[in-house]
């Protein structure tokens, strides 16, 4: 409006144009938004959508988020805004001293019985952490029961809901119509963030969980990273996350796919297992 004002248009004008009241614009003249208060009403925003997308993390996993939406700031920062606006944690007040993991989002309908007679019908999912000399890499894996094949993995550096989440979209897009299938995992927030637990009803899938402290409620897909860890990731020194990433997706893709035999599957390995008893109209590599 000031450059409409300074060309000769009368503001009385401009603001019936553009059906505006002028008494906010000359209170806003006398008195504009200066440089850091739109900076940080910038941050605010960054905030309040990580929050809303994951309203389990705190502000140190808030800072991130903004962070990779391109708002940078220091976590002190993150943590006034936080402060000031009520961004926190939805389970920190329950979490207390011991660090223990909130409430499910979902019953446990498997209750240990890792069975499944066909495709598709019980997945199971969980993350594992390994170091490398660039700091951690994290691998969240999605198992069908039905013949242990990994049908679906993401590999990052951080530890977010978005890990969970792209292992689920991975897995939908290698299976196809996964409609009604059970996926299990523990409480970890990734799995019962917003946005997972968004993407499993998008899907049209059940979500299952164990108890907490209870190894057993998820065994089975336990014993697949005890394989892993011992045959890859406590092999040899990583130096970089590409490294142990490449390790990993072969280990997957290549050894535990097509050539490790498993006696649960007659001694055939996942591929071969699906091959033979899955028949042409169900099977989705």
């Amino acid at each position: 409006m000031k450059e409409l004002a300074a060309d000769g248009i009368p503001v009385a004008v401009t603001c019936r144009v553009l059906k505006l009241a002028r008494q906010p614009y000359y209170r806003w003249l006398a008195s504009p938004v200066t440089d850091a208060e739109r900076v940080e009403a910038y941050r605010v925003n960054a905030l309040f959508d990580a929050h809303r997308d994951d309203p389990e993390f705190g502000y140190r996993y808030l800072v991130e988020e903004a962070r990779d939406a391109g708002e940078p700031m220091a976590e002190r920062t993150a943590w006034r805004i936080c402060s000031q606006n009520q961004l926190w944690s939805v389970f920190g007040k329950n979490r207390g001293k011991n660090g223990k993991p909130g409430p499910p989002v979902h019953h446990d309908l498997v209750e240990r019985d890792f069975t499944a007679d066909a495709p598709n019908q019980l997945w199971l999912s969980d993350i594992t952490e390994h170091r490398t000399g660039e700091g951690k890499l994290y691998l969240c894996a999605i198992k069908d029961v039905y013949s242990n094949r990994i049908v679906g993995y993401s590999i990052d550096s951080r530890m977010k809901s978005r890990l969970a989440t792209r292992a689920l979209h991975s897995a939908v897009a290698r299976r196809g119509d996964v409609a009604g299938c059970v996926l299990h995992s523990d409480r970890g927030s990734q799995f019962r963030s917003r946005r997972f637990v968004h993407a499993l009803h998008h899907h049209e899938m059940v979500g299952s969980m164990g108890r907490v402290g209870a190894a057993g409620d998820n065994a089975a897909m336990e014993s697949f990273f005890s394989l892993l860890q011992k045959n890859v990731l406590d092999r040899r020194r990583w130096d970089t996350r590409e490294q142990l990433r490449i390790a990993i997706v072969t280990r997957i893709e290549r050894t535990y796919h097509r050539r490790r035999r498993q006696a649960g599957l007659g001694r055939l390995t996942p591929v071969e297992f699906e091959a033979i008893m899955t028949t042409p109209a169900s099977h989705a590599a």
